[in-house]
């Protein structure tokens, strides 16, 4: 039987105002992470480890940077079919508007989809973590000569109001959906899960937003212009009219949907032994090659910290913290349970010598705890931030804070002496 084509739809997703203030100046599949990459690395990755190498990526706010950040990265032979490309929300003569949810953006980009030869589609999300093998997924839905797959993770009873929950028979075909149900009806949503899963307490099948169609039929079910979204409407409305297939992954895996757990799945890679793994030989994570010097490290205790390419670091101490590419970091600074993006270049040596101009990176002296500080960031000498419950959500120019988490704006200057 010859190979199965399969075509790749990463969905940028929308304003992104729940990770605001990291998406004011970009997309949320271009948010910088784990110091060194960007989000939509992690989807794109996925489908090159599982040799899918036909890939659009759906956006429509701030694209600039991500268009710029594929273009940079994604080159492959110009003897192949493969490609990463932007689709930008575009006004044609039969549509005027923004993608109104996940399934009106593949249906208002359905005509550049149809120009390729492709037996399914597969949909996938441009915010999450993960290392998934999508072969064995398209495998499976082949093989049972499925309509349209949709992996699923188990996850408990606290988590489960947040997702679009199924239940599934015997055979993974999925025979009932509910997206974000209510705790009090949890008890009739309990799914065979296997025994690892059950000693968690993770006894909920989710939907992880990560789809397979066949392609007829969803060319088919593009055609209604009044269902706009799949886990509202395509997924419920097709489970009885169309064979819809579970495939269970037991792996990690984390929606980055909030300040707080984008937050968290940055820190997490500085565990001993972390959930998502970075130095996979198998499952590698690709991103823009950048030609850096390496970091040099002068006086510094460093405890549970992962640094990137090209930094310069002479802090007292970094503990539990993300460093990411070209960051400067002075004497006498403490950093702690932070996440540091970096910075797009270097500044001149002058401006760095220079005690008029704040520099970028942290000065002297500085105390940064439970804080992001977004690229480019100029930290002053002897700054106090001190991010934690205690402090009220709160914006500004500079900064904002959520749950707790301080959020140092792209480019923000910090003066000498400021305290948060």
């Amino acid at each position: 039987m010859p190979k199965k084509k399969v075509l790749s739809i990463i969905l940028g997703g929308g304003q992104g105002s729940r990770l605001h203030p990291l998406t004011e100046t970009r997309s949320k599949p271009a948010v910088p992470i784990a110091g060194k990459y960007r989000l939509v690395d992690i989807p794109i990755s996925n489908c090159i480890n599982s040799s899918l190498k036909q890939i659009f990526v759906l956006t429509q706010f701030n694209s600039a940077s991500l268009n710029r950040h594929i273009k940079n990265t994604y080159h492959f032979s110009f003897f192949s079919e493969a490609f990463v490309d932007v689709l930008a929300a575009e006004q044609t003569p039969g549509n005027k508007g923004w993608f109104q949810g996940t399934a009106d953006a593949v249906r208002q980009s359905m005509h550049h989809f149809l120009r390729h030869d492709f037996d399914y589609a597969l949909i996938l999300s441009g915010d999450q973590l993960y290392q998934m093998d999508f072969e064995e997924m398209v495998k499976a839905h082949v093989k049972a000569k499925a309509s349209i797959s949709i992996a699923t993770i188990p996850v408990n009873a606290k988590d489960a109001t947040s997702f679009g929950i199924l239940k599934a028979n015997d055979n993974n075909r999925i025979t009932s959906f509910i997206e974000k149900p209510d705790e009090s009806l949890l008890p009739d949503w309990t799914s065979d899960v296997s025994e690892n899963m059950k000693a968690e307490g993770r006894n909920y099948l989710a939907s992880m937003g990560i789809y397979i169609f066949n392609r007829d039929l969803l060319v088919k079910l593009m055609e209604n212009p009044d269902t706009i979204d799949f886990g509202k409407e395509i997924i419920p409305q097709s489970i009885d009219e169309h064979l819809t297939l579970s495939y269970q992954y037991e792996g990690y895996w984390t929606d980055i949907g909030n300040i707080d757990s984008f937050f968290e799945a940055n820190l997490g890679l500085t565990d001993d032994f972390p959930k998502f793994d970075l130095y996979s030989k198998k499952r590698r994570i690709y991103t823009h090659a950048r030609m850096l010097p390496t970091t040099k490290i002068s006086g510094t205790i460093l405890d549970k910290t992962v640094i990137a390419d090209g930094c310069i670091i002479n802090a007292g101490k970094i503990e539990h913290s993300v460093i990411g590419v070209r960051s400067r970091i002075d004497k006498e600074s403490t950093v702690i349970n932070t996440y540091m993006m970096g910075s797009d270049f270097y500044q001149p040596l002058e401006d760095i010598i220079n005690k008029d101009i704040v520099s970028m990176g942290i000065g002297s002296r500085c105390f940064i705890k439970n804080a992001i500080l977004d690229k480019n960031c100029c930290i002053g000498d002897e700054v106090r931030i001190n991010g934690g419950t205690h402090l009220e959500d709160t914006e500004t120019d500079t900064y904002a804070i959520r749950d707790g988490i301080v959020v140092i704006k792209k480019g923000a200057i910090i003066p000498n002496g400021f305290t948060i």
